[in-house]
């Protein structure tokens, strides 16, 4: 069964220059390979309260090991944030180790933050995590969980972003000042992708027609700079900032509009567990679920930490993907200003799932996924929407604002 293309976060890695990091890297630098760094502060002076709610020593394996889905970014940084002070750098496996710390106070085990897309030659993350079961939690878009669900199913336990910042682009002054993907379409340009989902998705709802499908999309700004007309795939959290600031050839706004205003509905990378572990690791998640929900709150609200070591791995890992302190800080504006980081609408809790909602996207993105070849109709048929997620875990005091 292939892999639809969309279920990657990127394609290859951006061609732009790396911009200068932020002084707080040097502070919290960990070190290449895997020979320890001294610790910069004493971010883990205190010790987590035996059996208290931070205590994750006697219900958590030793190493909490936690799976990405792509190189390190800032729609990333709960998990990062977590990464204390003293952390090693694995530059050949691209892994991340560290005492896992909360607002200073150590928990008691390690978090390994593992690297995706390149670095684990474009796996699934399921894939990878049934291939290491010592991969406890795993960043799992709710399409790929439905994709995998028949071998390899996981079940989310929390949203970190509620929604998607996929978008497409365009030049205003190309298309008339157009303000919505609708009306930039209109003249029948090219929506340049780097898979059909989509467009199929534009397409059933008469937005654009099919002779205006390309998915020859890869990942590089060169064709968008020679040829303005077309709509193009991007990042709410990535492109705007890019195409604006560093890429030369182009330095002015892009038009876009979010996906997911348009019915691309899905939970972008929900923290995930096999299934078997719900049960079995039922004692680490209580605590380590409220731990992931409130970590991206304390990140939007405090990014320094878990931008610099985003923005030191980047350096590190030297995998060719470039990643800048400006994006960076771009990538948590936006999360915040368009609302991709947000309380449950149904229930107000932040990282709950809502039934409703996942219902909705199972029934509206099997279609496509089948149509793709990435899941059978039997497969499809068979997935049960209340498999893929649980609340149980939540902790429904944990808001934003």
């Amino acid at each position: 069964m292939s892999q639809p293309a969309f279920l990657s976060r990127r394609v290859i890695a951006r061609t732009v220059a790396i911009g200068a990091l932020a002084a707080t890297v040097a502070a919290v630098a960990g070190c290449s390979s895997t020979d320890a760094a001294a610790p910069a502060t004493s971010s883990a002076a205190n010790v987590a309260e035996k059996g208290g709610p931070l205590d994750l020593a006697s219900v958590c394996p030793a190493t909490v090991v936690m799976q990405q889905d792509w190189q390190p970014e800032s729609e990333h940084g709960a998990m990062y944030n977590l990464v204390g002070d003293g952390y090693t750098v694995d530059t050949d496996k691209k892994t991340v180790t560290g005492p896992l710390v909360v607002n200073g106070t150590d928990t008691g085990v390690k978090i390994e933050v593992r690297s995706g897309g390149p670095a684990v030659n474009f796996q699934p993350v399921p894939a990878l995590m049934y291939l290491d079961t010592d991969i406890l939690i795993g960043a799992v878009n709710t399409d790929a969980a439905i994709v995998a669900n028949a071998d390899q199913p996981t079940v989310a336990v929390t949203s970190q972003l509620t929604f998607s910042p996929q978008i497409l682009m365009w030049d205003p002054a190309s298309h008339n000042g157009a303000t919505t993907i609708k009306e930039a379409a209109s003249g029948g340009d090219p929506i340049v992708t780097s898979g059909d989902v989509i467009p199929n998705l534009l397409l059933s709802q008469g937005i654009i027609t099919k002779s205006q499908i390309d998915t020859s999309y890869e990942g590089t700004p060169q064709r968008f700079v020679s040829d303005p007309k077309i709509l193009q795939q991007g990042f709410a959290t990535a492109e705007p900032y890019i195409y604006k600031n560093e890429i030369s050839q182009w330095g002015k706004d892009v038009g876009y509009q979010l996906l997911s205003e348009l019915g691309y509905n899905i939970y972008p990378e929900p923290l995930a567990v096999r299934k078997a572990d719900v049960t079995d690791k039922a004692d680490c998640l209580k605590k380590l679920v409220p731990i992931m929900q409130q970590s991206q709150i304390d990140f939007l609200n405090a990014p320094e930490h878990g931008n610099a070591v985003i923005l030191d791995l980047v350096e590190k890992y030297d995998t060719g993907w470039t990643y800048s302190e400006g994006v960076a800080q771009f990538s948590v504006e936006q999360q915040k200003k368009l609302g991709l980081v947000a309380n449950d609408k149904a229930s107000g809790v932040f990282g709950q799932f809502d039934p409703d909602r996942m219902a909705s996207i199972v029934k509206d993105f099997t279609p496509f996924l089948v149509t793709a070849g990435s899941i059978t109709q039997a497969a499809a048929s068979a997935i049960d929407p209340s498999e893929l997620y649980t609340n149980q875990f939540i902790d429904t005091s944990i808001k934003m604002n």
